[in-house]
């Protein structure tokens, strides 16, 4: 018998989610995605000493204002982390546009573009990334935009059907609806404990899928933020799912039978819908759990950039010490 994880590669194309290089070598997903968290834990191996030093160098160089030039540095070792995961895997790999940009639509579109032509200066074509931002109202646009300049977008920190049916709207390449962070709340919020088919995270990628699959929207759907291999299996057959190794690992040690449980000829009705701003926001200010968990999920990125940004601060205090 074979191991779950390929059984799940043969119907759904499996992304890492780690910034963690051994791990991506010896797991080979298609795919990688990053985070400011990912590419946080990333640099604090030795394996990116180099790339920090070359940085910290590079930004010596550079005039301005120090917070800038900071900025800066940290942008130039995401791409480095990018960069390096390129290498290792035949298809994409998720860059974020800065957490802070969230609600700023052409500050994140400057953002994205500075991404694109980074990664060009190191000799990687812009069909390898994916710009990742979150799924605001602005985030949204911004990768509306991006999409027609043949930049394609991941739209993450995706919670609820309002956010996903906008990204439909906004013909984005792919969309990752969380899962485990979705259980996270409702478990708070009822104190009770969920099978794998009564996840409400799990519950609602399969809202989406089947949304998206009826209504025949191209948008790639990408299960991610998942807490168990049992939800992993409850969304089998997704287009991708984002795992992250410690869960690739136990599926790869795990020979049981895996069961498909999506597929795009199994679909319900669920009629095309349309949001503009005002219908989404409203839709959003009636969702507590999307609403809490997109600006939760928001912070958390800004906190985590925020810390690789006074990391930076630091070593260029003692480079120039």
């Amino acid at each position: 018998m074979t191991s779950k994880l390929d059984q799940l590669r043969e119907i759904t194309t499996v992304v890492a989610d780690t910034g963690d290089i051994e791990a991506v070598a010896r797991l080979k997903p298609v795919d990688c995605t990053t985070n400011p968290s990912i590419v946080l834990k990333a640099l604090g191996t030795p394996m990116f000493a180099d790339a920090i030093k070359e940085a910290v160098a590079w930004g010596k160089k550079q005039g301005g204002n120090p917070e800038a030039v900071s900025s800066a540095v940290a942008d130039r070792l995401a791409i480095s982390v990018g960069a390096a995961l390129v290498k290792l895997v035949p298809g994409r790999v998720s860059t974020e546009v800065d957490a802070d940009l969230s609600f700023d639509t052409e500050a994140s579109l400057a953002k994205a573009r500075a991404i694109i032509a980074a990664y060009k200066d190191r000799g990687i074509d812009q069909d390898r990334i994916l710009i990742k931002l979150a799924s605001t109202w602005e985030g949204i646009r911004a990768a509306e935009v991006l999409q027609k300049e043949g930049i394609d977008c991941n739209l993450t920190l995706l919670f609820s059907k309002a956010q996903a049916i906008a990204c439909a709207d906004a013909e984005v390449f792919l969309i990752s609806p969380f899962v485990g962070r979705i259980l996270d709340w409702y478990k708070k919020s009822t104190g009770k404990d969920y099978t794998a088919e009564e996840d409400p995270g799990v519950i609602s990628v399969r809202e989406i899928y089947n949304y998206y699959k009826v209504n025949d929207i191209k948008t790639i759907v990408m299960g991610a933020s998942f807490r168990s291999a049992g939800e992993i299996e409850a969304l089998a057959g997704c287009d991708r799912l984002t795992i992250s190794p410690n869960l690739l690992d136990e599926l790869a040690k795990d020979e049981g039978k895996l069961e498909r449980k999506l597929s795009p000829e199994s679909r319900k009705p669920d009629p095309k819908a349309s949001v503009d701003e005002k219908t989404f926001r409203w839709m959003m200010n009636e969702d507590a759990m999307a609403t809490e968990k997109l600006a939760e999920g928001i912070r958390a990125f800004a906190k985590d950039l925020g810390t690789l940004r006074t990391m930076v601060q630091k070593e260029l205090q003692l480079a120039a010490a």
